[in-house]
């Protein structure tokens, strides 16, 4: 049975799950009732950070405009842009045996397209969740359950695995940002293009 997580709250995942090796991070939305006129598009991203919690280059930036990272241990399935249906909206693979040691994070993020222009922020969003899939057999075994704790953030952290002596430990983030993906990335060390 899954390990339900609060905010804040950290959780072992490869010690108590030995042999784990392909995991899938599933991302979920609802939008609530809106009538701005425009269609709500949420996208996850991913962000793969060395020791200092930064991005080393470009290529550890993973979106629906560059789809693989990590010497491809680290694989997002595709851009959802409805939100629509139940379960999972988008879905990362990690081969975490493959991850660069260089890595020692890897944060995941869900971001509003074009927030400010559609006037549109996560107070508008709720059901949000991420959860890890054993790839193996599609257990699940760690869900996190955003609540609705946000009002104008346009960008949030949910959640970031990181390595803690040989292991990997997930933390449960639930970190909320104005200024959408560039604020994201821009922190996580990259350049604005």
């Amino acid at each position: 049975m899954a390990i339900s997580l609060a905010k804040g709250q950290k959780v072992d995942l490869t010690k108590t799950n030995p042999g784990l090796q392909n995991i899938v991070v599933g991302l979920g939305w609802d939008v609530n009732k809106y009538d701005g006129g425009n269609d709500f598009d949420l996208d996850s991203s991913v962000f793969l950070l060395n020791s200092e919690g930064k991005c080393t280059s470009e290529a550890d930036f993973i979106f629906f405009n560059n789809l693989k990272g990590g010497n491809g241990s680290v694989v997002h399935n595709g851009d959802n842009r409805t939100g629509a249906g139940e379960g999972d909206d988008e879905t990362i693979s990690v081969n975490l045996s493959q991850v660069p040691s260089s890595i020692q994070k890897i944060a995941f993020t869900i971001t509003i397209h074009e927030a400010e222009a559609r006037n549109q922020n996560f107070g508008q969003v709720s059901n949000s969740f991420v959860r890890i899939v054993n790839e193996a057999n599609g257990e699940e075994l760690i869900r996190y359950d955003l609540g609705e704790d946000f009002s104008i953030e346009t960008a949030v952290v949910v959640g970031e695995l990181y390595r803690h002596n040989g292991e990997w430990k997930f933390n449960a983030i639930g970190s909320g940002y104005q200024g959408g993906l560039a604020a994201l990335v821009t922190d996580f060390g990259l350049d604005v293009q």
